[in-house]
Formats: C-alpha cells, sequence, structure tokens
C-alpha cells in the first residue's frame, strides 16, 4: 500500500493547522472559542482546526484517487456527501451558534443520506459471531447510531489533544483492521483520515495552541459511525469492534448522558461532569488526563485486534471485562472526587 496519499494528508493539515494559529495568515478564519461554564480551558483559543483536519483528509484522499486503482471518488460518494452536510452546518455553528435542533435535522438528513446510498448492513455483529438484525428496526438503529456518533464526539471534544488524539489512534486501529483483512480500500480511508488527525494533534496537545471546533468533531463522530458501519457490511471486522475502538468516547458521553437524564438535568445544556472532565477539575491537569486516555484508547484497539483471534467464549469474555474495567474505571474517579471534597 502506497504511503504517498498519509503523508499528504499530515502534512496539509499540519500545515494548514499552523496557518490557522497565526494571527498574520491570510487563512485565519478568526473563529474564536471563548471560555464558558463548561470549558476546561481560560484563554480564548482559535476553533477552526477542524478546517485543516478535513482539508488534510481532502488532500491525502485526492492523492488516493489517483494513485489507487482501488479507490474511486464515486464510490464514497454515500460518505462523503453526507460527512460534507455534517462539516457545513458545523461550520456555520462555529461562525455563529446555530440553534440546536437546527444541527439535529442536519444531522438526521445526513444520517438518512448514508442509509439510502451507502452500504448499511443487514445485521449488528454481536461478540461470538452472532448477529442482531430486523429490517425496521435496523433503518431506525442506523440512524440513531451515526447521530449520536457525531454528537458524542462534539460533546467529548472538551479537552486538549482528547479528540485528535482518538482520531489518530481509532483510524489508525481501523487502517491496520481493514489491511488485515485485505480490505485495501477501507484501510486508505481510515488511514488517510488518521494522518490528518495526528498533523492537527501536533499543535492541539496540550498546551493546545488550537482547538478542532465543532467543524472537526461533529465530521470526525459521523465518519466513525459510517465506517464502522461500512467495516460491518462490507465483513472487515463485526461492528462491536469498532465501536470497542472508540469505546472511551462512547462509554463516556453514553454513561453521562444517561446519569445526567436520570437525575433530572437538561441534558442539552453546557457542562463538565464528563469522566475526563472530572479527572481535570481533580488537579491532574490536560496532560496527564488525555495521557491516560491515550493508554485506555490503546489498550481498547489491541483489545480489538485481539478479539479477532478469539473463539465465541474468548470474545464474550473480553467484552465482559472491558465493561469491568470501564466500571473500575468510573468507581475511582467518583472516589477520588468524594476524597478530595471531604479534604476541603
Amino acid at each position: 500500500m502506497a504511503l504517498f496519499p498519509f503523508l499528504v494528508a499530515f502534512v496539509v493539515a499540519l500545515w494548514l493547522t499552523r496557518s490557522l494559529c497565526d494571527p498574520a495568515s491570510r487563512f485565519r478564519l478568526r473563529l474564536i472559542d471563548h471560555p464558558n461554564e463548561r470549558s476546561l480551558h481560560t484563554l480564548p483559543t482559535p476553533r477552526s482546526g477542524g478546517v485543516a483536519v478535513l482539508g488534510g483528509v481532502g488532500a491525502g484522499l485526492s492523492i488516493a484517487f489517483i494513485q489507487q486503482p482501488i479507490l474511486r471518488a464515486e464510490d464514497l460518494f454515500w460518505l462523503i456527501l453526507p460527512a460534507a452536510l455534517i462539516a457545513v452546518i458545523s461550520l456555520l455553528d462555529d461562525r455563529k451558534s446555530i440553534a440546536a435542533r437546527w444541527r439535529l435535522l442536519v444531522h438526521f438528513v445526513a444520517a438518512i443520506a448514508f442509509l439510502l446510498l451507502g452500504p448499511a448492513p443487514a445485521d449488528i455483529g454481536m461478540p461470538g459471531g452472532g448477529g442482531l438484525s430486523a429490517e425496521g428496526l435496523m433503518v431506525v438503529f442506523v440512524i440513531i447510531f451515526l447521530v449520536w456518533m457525531t454528537n458524542l464526539y462534539n460533546f467529548m471534544d472538551g479537552m486538549d489533544g482528547f479528540a485528535g488524539g482518538m482520531a489518530a489512534i481509532g483510524f489508525g486501529a481501523f487502517a491496520l483492521l481493514g489491511m488485515m483483512a485485505g480490505a485495501d480500500g477501507f484501510s486508505v480511508v481510515a488511514g488517510v483520515i488518521a494522518a490528518a488527525a495526528t498533523g492537527f494533534l501536533c499543535l492541539n496537545f496540550p498546551p493546545a495552541r488550537i482547538f478542532m471546533g465543532d467543524t472537526g468533531s461533529a465530521t470526525l463522530g459521523f465518519l466513525a459511525g459510517g465506517m464502522i458501519l461500512w467495516a460491518q457490511h462490507d465483513g472487515v471486522f463485526p461492528f462491536w469492534i469498532g465501536v470497542l475502538v472508540f469505546s472511551p468516547f462512547a462509554v463516556d458521553a453514553t454513561v453521562t448522558l444517561i446519569r445526567r437524564a436520570v437525575q433530572g438535568e437538561r441534558v442539552w445544556e453546557p457542562h463538565r461532569t464528563h469522566f475526563y472532565q472530572r479527572l481535570v477539575q481533580l488537579g491532574w491537569g490536560h496532560r496527564k488526563t488525555v495521557l491516560a486516555e491515550y493508554t485506555l484508547m490503546l489498550a481498547c484497539a489491541i483489545a480489538a485486534f485481539v478479539a479477532g483471534r478469539l473463539g465465541v467464549l474468548g470474545q464474550q469474555l473480553l467484552v465482559f471485562a472491558v465493561v469491568i474495567v470501564y466500571g473500575v474505571l468510573m468507581i475511582v474517579v467518583t472516589r477520588l472526587e468524594r476524597r478530595v471534597g471531604a479534604h476541603q
């Protein structure tokens, strides 16, 4: 597999990120993230990095379309068009806040477009090789899954180096899994996204000089969900393996949403109660917390590689172990909060 598309994606994303950070650059978009009650940062920071990531992805894929006979732009229309819809509405939201209902409407339109144009799977692969399938329910599931992935990734983009690191590790794992399965087209697309995210991460790692904004986080979330469904449809890897790779984001966002809903909170309002945010507020800081999260991301990626070599019982035990680990981590964070609170 030619590495040039990955190199182009990395270099273009890095160059654009540097340009967007430079106050004197003609490419500067003047999109500034001012600290609010949800923020963990304290200084106004550019939030146009998502443009750089997507620019890198576009450049890398353009080279891949030229170099790789197995990959054609028209064959990815089902992924590019919905992702472009997400990117446009998110960029508009970054420039001038758009009501959540309109953003959500576009997210649903993008998910429906994917369902109509793309490789929506007939079933959902479960640990051990089984699957869940029901035509009507699958349609609803695919739409809700894509919309949730789009939004949860956006929710989790609240710490230096976090969303960029998840993209670099998550899509990088997808690229390797695709290579192992002989799915070269899938592998190239995932690798290009990972390379572009890595270029952005060079200036987003704590202390971050730039954020990716909704343009980057929402679009990356949609791409992650879309590629998980693509992998399931083409037999690259089962659905649950893809969710496992991105579980550091999916678990935190989902558990936090459920907890806030149960407690009667307004789940659509800004907050700072995700587990990663709570660690930062406990005094860990951005760098220590994000490095701990990277460790978790790498562990989940390794678990995904191992899962492919396990039998039915082995896969089920692996999932059970992952659930236990997440449960323990959540308990540890909660106890740390209580201990710190007791000493204040």
